[in-house]
């Protein structure tokens, strides 16, 4: 019907169908279900009161629409029981669908209500504390049953088995055994009545104070132990006497593991509970490493005081609780092979003794000492000597100890792994080298050092040396000392000496590489303008030179001063006025002015640039910002000059130094040296490097080293107060390092203090020149004996030449003068030429002591050279004039 057309509405309560309605009663009344029934049986019109009579229906239309508005709702409702997904999710929970349930039937209960019942949304993930109490619960008893059957199957350990620790077997680098030596059994056990009360408590209050209470574990020690492990770091921390103890005894099982330090945890429980205190302090003492090879209380006792255990004081017993914290740090003796930077003397003597004033302040503290008593203990006690194994005298210990030091610091192998032993190490030694180099150093030093005849000045006389094979970097020989179990310190290793000008073909190096900058630009612009120098360049070798930034302008230090740069003896090189002379002939008479001003040309970035690509360490190099750099007041060790200048001997190629080939235990290799070679300098800057210091060895400073039918490069230095000198020289096939110092080895207490040589060995003045190139000389002699005769390669020109006087005219007119000849650098004037002394004050570099009593400074100013003057066949040299006193140093820096 249209709606245009509608029937108006029947009369209320007329009409056969309300008449209809009215008859069907209450039993048979409906009502449309309201729209979102849930489906419960009120929800579907059962039960309901019948309609409200007054309620009327619009005709049969409108009782057929909300016929079927009633019935939609029904099918609606009915949905979610038939697991639709309007209402409650199916057989979720709490909907009266879960478990595909029907209407009306109840919900069936999960054991694990997870997700949750009767939540939506978020909270549906969100664990009841029922739950979370009962994960806890189960977890927690878990692990105690699982501690309580590893605490059943787990033993007192026995302290005494852990005496059999292996040697570490040396071999040469001919296969043959050097000595067997690391893991021998320096240990004697003694009772706890023999340990003295101050030795017992100073380990309890510096490491366990709650140790003579506590039940062998420390909670808060364990977390930390697990949180370190969890961050990837070190177990160790926390641990108290009885987990040290234990840890002990297990010596066959020291891995930084989870299931390892559970392990140690367990048995330290058990200990706890079945050892007697006593027991376990005496066995915790007897077993623990003190350092010097020396393990337990009465090895150490004799190791570093020679004498019983039992006879300790307590500012023994302080610092030997001292050493407990790692032998390495802490021996007063230093272990600068396994860590030159750190491990030093004066460092170890510093730390040991602060540690040592710590442990006997907090046994004060404790209660366990005396305070007056405490007050006499203000130092270290006095130690002896560090070696006591015979097996370890003359060069071997030093031999021994540098293989150790390089596995630490380039393989997985610790110090631990080390001293627990069984490994053989195969080192690149060479012992017939090795021999001849001590009995070169061994002949000089009985020939001329006389320590009863000139006690002033022939004491404390120091040697070292090293030789490096250019082709591979191994470290062929060494000279540590007079005998490692007399003289600890590895005189080849780091030992804080200047080099000298053997530093010089490092800044000849860099100007060859990088180049001079261009005066006329910006500093910016001037770093990629540059001049490749060629070894025919120019520069003054006047004697108190003005040094100049590379721009022209005059170089001062950061008190406004000038630097005035000296040669050996205050000796002028050159024609006046200008003094110039060329690089291979400044290197051959090792003028200093020429190359100060040589490094501020090139910049000295770049110097040290070249040095380090060379092989040198960067932390063994001083004073980079200061024009004496490039003389030498840097000190790397002679085993890093070696190593450095064999890189010139392989024509560029550099081959870090390296003492071990391969190292295996019972399971096989553990460790095999890779060869790793990096270009540091191309063959065309390399070989022309070579070729100038050939004409030191051959006619200059250097001529003592000659070898006969062998082709040598090499370089003197000798620093400023004479109180190192060097020589260092190659062939194609050996590099080798020889260094001479003075310096009093028996203040344990304080910094090592260089000492002069002037009037040491009889002589006047100490240059390398002397006794280093004689001892080179008579070692490479030897040790060249079998090798074939080698010759460098011939170098390639390269570069140009650096201030160069302009080429004359063919027609030059005679109203030319000096004033009109042009120069790339500003040329001195007649005053600058011959400078009036400078006061003390001036001389001193960049706060360093000025201890001459000439005025000169400690590191520098001297040469080395064999004579002042030039010999009569070097026809481009010039006579020298020699002004002001004979040790120079005025802003000086070493020279040699």
């Amino acid at each position: 019907m249209s709606e245009h057309r509608r029937k108006p509405p029947q009369p209320q309560g007329g009409g056969r169908a309300a008449a209809r309605r009215g008859q069907s009663g209450p039993s048979s009344g409906r009502r449309a279900a309201p729209r979102g029934a849930t489906g419960s049986p009120s929800e579907y019109g059962l039960g309901q009161e019948p309609m409200d009579e007054e309620r009327s229906y619009g005709g049969r239309a409108e009782s057929r629409r909300a016929s079927q508005r009633s019935g939609g709702s029904r099918r609606r409702a009915a949905e979610p029981a038939r697991g639709g997904r309007r209402g409650a999710p199916p057989g979720g929970p709490g909907g009266p669908g879960r478990g595909r349930g029907r209407p009306g039937e109840p919900a069936k209960k999960r054991f694990i209500d997870y997700p949750r019942a009767g939540k939506y949304g978020a909270g549906r993930w969100l664990p009841s504390w029922k739950l979370v109490t009962a994960v806890f619960i189960a977890f927690f008893g878990g692990m105690i049953a699982v501690a309580g059957v590893g605490y059943a199957l787990v033993g007192v350990p026995d302290i005494d088995k852990t005496a059999s620790a292996q040697n570490n077997v040396f071999y040469w680098n001919d296969g043959s055994q050097m000595v067997s030596t690391g893991g021998e059994v320096n240990r004697q056990n003694i009772n706890i009545s023999q340990i003295p009360k101050e030795m017992q408590y100073a380990v309890i209050s510096q490491e366990n104070k709650t140790f003579e209470t506590d039940g062998g574990v420390d909670p808060k020690g364990i977390a930390r132990a697990f949180f370190n492990m969890a961050r990837g770091g070190q177990t160790q921390g926390g641990s108290t006497i009885t987990q040290q103890y234990v840890k002990n005894a297990m010596l066959n099982d020291q891995s930084q593991t989870i299931s390892r330090k559970f392990k140690e945890i367990l048995v330290s429980i058990k200990v706890g509970a079945k050892v007697p205190k006593p027991q376990i302090m005496a066995g915790y003492l007897n077993s623990a490493y003190y350092g010097r090879s020396a393990y337990g209380l009465q090895a150490a006792s004799r190791a570093y005081f020679n004498k019983e255990a039992k006879n300790l004081d307590p500012g023994e017993c302080a610092f030997l609780a001292a050493t407990l914290k790692g032998a390495t740090y802490y021996d007063p003796a230093g272990n600068p092979s396994i860590d030159p930077v750190n491990a030093t003397r004066e460092a170890n003597t510093k730390r040991a003794l602060s540690q040592m004033q710590d442990t006997l302040d907090k046994m004060v503290e404790y209660g366990h000492l005396d305070a007056q008593k405490r007050a006499e203990y203000t130092k270290l006690p006095k130690l002896e000597n560090p070696r006591s194994n015979f097996a370890l005298s003359g060069q071997i210990g030093y031999l021994v100890d540098l293989a150790k030091g390089y596995l630490v610091n380039n393989t997985d192998i610790t110090t631990d792994d080390l001293q627990r032993g069984g490994y053989s190490i195969h080192t690149t030694f060479d012992k017939k080298k090795v021999k001849e180099l001590e009995t070169a150093v061994t002949k000089v030093q009985k020939a001329n050092i006389k320590p009863e005849q000139r006690p002033k000045t022939d004491t404390h006389v120091q040697f070292g040396g090293a030789s490096v094979d250019p082709a591979t970097g191994a470290i062929r020989a060494i000279y540590g000392g007079e005998d490692a179990t007399k003289h600890f310190t590895n005189n080849a290793d780091v030992t804080g000496a200047q080099v000298g000008s053997t530093f010089k073909p490092f800044v000849l190096a860099a100007a060859m590489k990088w180049g001079v900058r261009d005066k006329s630009l910006g500093e910016e612009q001037a770093q990629d303008e540059r001049t490749q120098v060629s070894p025919k360049s120019l520069f003054s070798g006047q004697d108190q030179l003005k040094i100049k930034k590379y721009d022209g302008t005059i170089w001062k230090n950061e008190e406004g001063k000038e630097w005035l740069q000296t040669n050996d003896g205050n000796q002028d090189y050159g024609t006046p006025p200008d003094y110039k002379i060329d690089l291979r002939e400044a290197m051959r008479e090792s003028v200093n002015s020429a190359f100060v001003q040589l490094g501020m040309d090139v910049g000295l970035d770049k110097v040290k640039e070249a040095a380090v690509d060379a092989g040198l360490k960067e932390d063994s190099l001083a004073g980079t910002s200061f024009p004496s750099f490039s003389i030498g007041i840097s000190d790397p060790s002679a085993i890093r000059m070696a190593g450095a200048y064999a890189t010139f001997a392989a024509s560029g190629e550099r081959r870090d130094p390296y003492s071990v080939k391969s190292v295996s235990d019972k399971d096989g290799t553990v460790f095999t040296h890779k060869d790793k070679t990096a270009q540091a300098f191309t063959s065309q800057v390399a070989d022309n490097v070579t070729d100038v210091l050939k004409t030191v060895v051959e006619k200059g400073t250097g001529t003592n080293a000659q070898l006969s039918g062998r082709e040598v490069a090499g370089k003197t230095g000798t620093t400023d107060g004479n109180k190192s000198a060097w020589f260092v020289g190659y062939t194609p096939q050996l590099s080798t390092s020889i260094t001479m110092f003075r310096y009093d080895d028996d203040e344990t207490q304080k910094n090592r203090t260089f000492l002069k040589m002037f009037g040491t060995g009889g002589q006047a003045k100490i240059h390398g020149a002397s006794f280093p190139s004689e001892i080179w000389h008579d070692y490479m002699e030897q040790a060249m004996k079998g090798l074939p005769v080698e010759k460098f390669p011939t170098p390639e020109p390269i570069g140009e030449v650096v201030n160069a006087d302009p080429t004359p005219t063919p027609t030059p007119t005679p109203t030319e003068t000096e004033e009109e000849s042009p120069s790339p650098s500003p040329t001195p004037t007649k005053s600058e030429s011959s400078p009036p002394s400078p006061s003390p004050t001036e001389s001193c570099r960049f706060g360093w002591q000025c201890n001459d009593d000439t005025g000169g400074t400690d590191d520098g100013g001297t040469d080395g050279g064999s004579s002042p003057s030039p010999t009569t066949s070097e026809t481009e040299s010039t006579t020298g004039t020699t002004r002001g006193n004979e040790n120079g140093g005025l802003f000086g820096g070493p020279n040699g």
